[in-house]
């Protein structure tokens, strides 16, 4: 590898590993707030077909009462969910498509995991709490149910429409005679939202620093989320269209077609106190419905189902944005490139080690001719490199010589000493892009390859004993991650037997890149070292078929001979005219930057 080479890829070392601080959450969390309203969840134990005694502070004698649990299930082709009459809300969310990473029931909402009540300050100082009160089914059909609590002329009325192969649920909210009833001070229904978010992957641990809720204001195009590696809250100060717990692969969100519009929207995660528990993390908020008038009405929706790009995108929101695709040019080249050709193959192939190299060897062929460019001046450097070395030798540590002497040899031989750097970060865009796809691909979701169980998680062959880890490397060691090691110090001996131009402290930082990306991938999707894994391997093939089959270096050699026999005139740039022109004003010879003797 030239040199050129060389500083291309440490170029894109180094931009790699800024892009990676960058992408770690860094956000410090907020000052907790003393609006969030705690609830205890483990107040109310609901199961089903028991008998439950609540306090309700709506009966103005505050008796004690049991209600009956009651529970409806609606569901279609991907999705199951029950329905409890105790506050009238979703109690369990199966997805039926998907298992979890043991095999049971893929449960995004389980019993007791999800609290959603409304809060309406009454005006004789009660508060009445829709988690206490006992549903009416009025209506049920093959796709709909709906409750009803009455109580004194006044109705809450709640209705549920499930779409047909949808994962989306319509939700119809009515608050009727409630205008006269609410406190003059505090015209609103309070909702709190709770989910304890369970463990559905391989870990907890791989789950939690993908997990947090989002959000997206109605006024904007973009989105916005809470830290998801430290406990985070938010005040929110404008409408929002729809607020998502997001996990790594699936999430619930709650859309307001007309939006939330009160001010104070109150979101929060919080981890728990032992990152070894086997729950990921609690994610909160807090909304309002104004009670403005004798009948209120909010035409609202959930989405449960899986962060699939294409179809979170069906639901015309911007909810696909929830998927961690990269930034700026990165994000650009997975949605316009690399989703639409994993997809096509996704049409046509069901083994996914196939699809990720065909995958490879596309963008590979597509990356083809700009590389060209690298391999060719790699060719013509090491042919040039015993005339350099020659120069160097001739002109005894006289700098300012020596690269005159080597830039007018480049240009007689129509080499370009950066010729092969540029083309290298061509390929930038698209590394970082699979750094941030392959992660976050729902279809690699526990797909096999190999020793691999599940190519949306790392692939460890060991795991360290009684809980020793290795800093910056992990627990385990994945197998994927030292075949890209392997490869990639490989590809670099390769390079330097062929060039001979990394020496000193530029050789010994092209092979310690390797070592460091190991300690990177190893807690990765081992689909990301795989598809690493293979572009290396593709990379080096191609090094040796264009040296031994396309480019004719003896032939090259003659052409650069010739053009060395024509006489080049090195014009100065307008800068280095200008920079001369300074130096002698000072009276320091501009060649060798020492002061010039008086007479």
């Amino acid at each position: 590898m030239e040199r050129s080479s060389t500083i291309g890829y440490i170029l894109i070392f180094f931009l790699f590993l800024g892009f990676w601080f960058f992408n770690k959450d860094t956000v410090q969390q907020l000052e907790n707030q003393e609006q969030i309203i705690d609830v205890n969840e483990d107040s109310i134990n609901l199961n089903q077909s028991s008998n439950v005694t609540i306090t309700s502070d709506y009966d103005s004698i505050h008796h004690l009462h049991k209600i009956n649990e009651e529970i409806i299930t609606l569901d279609n082709s991907v999705l199951k969910i029950d329905f409890t009459n105790i506050g009238g809300i979703p109690k369990v969310v199966n997805l039926l498509d998907y298992k979890k990473y043991d095999s049971t029931n893929l449960l995004l909402i389980d019993s007791n995991q999800l609290h959603f009540e409304y809060s309406l300050p009454l005006s004789n100082g009660h508060v009445l709490n829709t988690s206490e009160l006992e549903f009416e089914t009025i209506q049920t059909t093959d796709n709909s149910v709906s409750y009803i609590y009455s109580n004194d002329g006044s109705e809450i009325v709640q209705t549920y429409t499930l779409e047909p192969n949808s994962y989306k649920l319509d939700y119809e909210l009515s608050f009727i005679g409630f205008d006269r009833k609410v406190s003059p001070n505090n015209r609103y229904a309070e909702l709190n939202w709770k989910s304890k978010i369970q463990q559905l992957e391989k870990t907890a641990k791989d789950e939690r620093p993908v997990t947090s809720v989002y959000f997206k204001y109605a006024a904007e195009d973009d989105i916005d989320y809470l830290s998801e590696t430290n406990d985070d809250d938010e005040i929110l100060t404008s409408n929002v269209q729809w607020i998502s717990f997001k996990q790594k692969f699936f999430n619930h969100t709650l859309i307001n077609q007309s939006n939330f519009k009160e001010d104070g929207i109150f979101i929060e995660t919080k981890e728990p106190e032992n990152e070894n528990d086997d729950y990921v993390k609690d994610l909160s908020a807090k909304l309002f419905v104004p009670i403005e008038s004798n009948d209120v009405r909010e035409n609202m929706a959930w989405y449960f189902g899986p962060n699939h790009y294409p179809t979170l995108k069906e639901q015309n929101i911007g909810l696909q944005k929830i998927i961690p695709l990269g930034w700026g040019i990165f994000g650009w080249v997975n949605k316009g490139l690399v989703i639409p050709i994993f997809n096509w193959l996704d049409n046509y192939f069901s083994n996914y080690g196939l699809i990720i190299l065909l995958l490879t060897l596309i963008i590979k062929l597509g990356l083809f001719f700009p590389m060209y460019k690298v391999y060719k001046s790699s060719a013509k450097m090491r042919i040039l490199k015993p005339e350099l070395d020659e120069i160097k030798e001739r002109t005894k540590g006289d700098v300012q010589k020596a690269q005159q002497e080597q830039m007018k040899l480049y240009k007689q031989a129509g080499v370009s000493p950066l010729g092969g750097c540029l083309p290298q970060l061509i390929q930038m865009p698209i590394l970082f892009a699979m750094f941030r796809f392959f992660p976050a691909s729902i279809e690699l979701r526990q797909e096999k390859l190999w020793w691999a169980d599940d190519l949306s998680s790392y692939d460890s062959i060991f795991d360290f004993p009684n809980g020793f880890e290795i800093p910056f490397y992990g627990d385990h060691v994945s197998l994927f991650t030292l075949m890209m090691t392997c490869v990639t110090i490989l590809f670099t001996y390769m390079n330097s037997q062929n060039s001979g131009q990394m020496v000193g402290p530029m050789k010994t930082v092209m092979y310690v890149m390797p070592i460091m990306f190991l300690g990177f991938f190893n807690n990765y999707a081992a689909a990301l070292s795989f598809y690493y894994f293979l572009s290396t391997c593709i990379t080096i093939i191609q090094n040796v078929v264009i040296r031994k089959f396309v480019i004719d270096e003896d032939k090259l050699h003659k052409q650069i001979q010739e053009s060395k026999k024509k006489k080049v005139m090195i014009k100065k740039s307008k800068l280095q005219k200008r920079l001369e022109d300074m130096a002698k004003k000072r009276g320091v010879d501009p060649y060798t930057g020492k002061a010039k003797k008086k007479k």
